[in-house]
């Protein structure tokens, strides 16, 4: 419990720099995109076919079928000219309602501040 507390902390100390990173002065920024809902035809295509058209490229990316529910998960990197995250996010949410699978994206340097000890 102890070391589960102290991890929260730094990382709760450490959250509010990495979310000033977010703009970062014309770079590239990496983000976490996750999938997750019932599984169906056209849920990969839909996403990347999206990314695609807003010069998102794909980095990395996983996926798999636990049942009958589909889990993905990508990194990928916007480019400066790329809408922002949260301009980004809120197309893919309703994409994700379109598709029934609730998406997520996430700046990377969420999950490095969050897994610093």
């Amino acid at each position: 419990m102890v070391i589960q507390a102290r991890r929260v902390a730094v990382a709760t100390q450490e959250l509010p720099a990495a979310l000033a990173n977010l703009a970062d002065g014309g770079r590239t920024m990496k983000a976490v995109i996750t999938v997750v809902g019932k599984d169906r035809v056209g849920i990969i295509a839909g996403v990347s076919n999206m990314l695609a058209a807003n010069n998102v490229n794909i980095l990395d990316i996983s996926q798999t079928i636990l049942r009958d529910y589909f889990t993905m998960i990508m990194l990928v990197e916007l480019p400066a000219e790329s809408p922002s995250i949260p301009a980004l996010a809120a197309p893919l949410s309703e994409l994700g309602k379109t598709l029934g699978v609730e998406i997520r994206v996430q700046h990377e340097e969420i999950f490095t501040a969050m897994h610093r000890v």
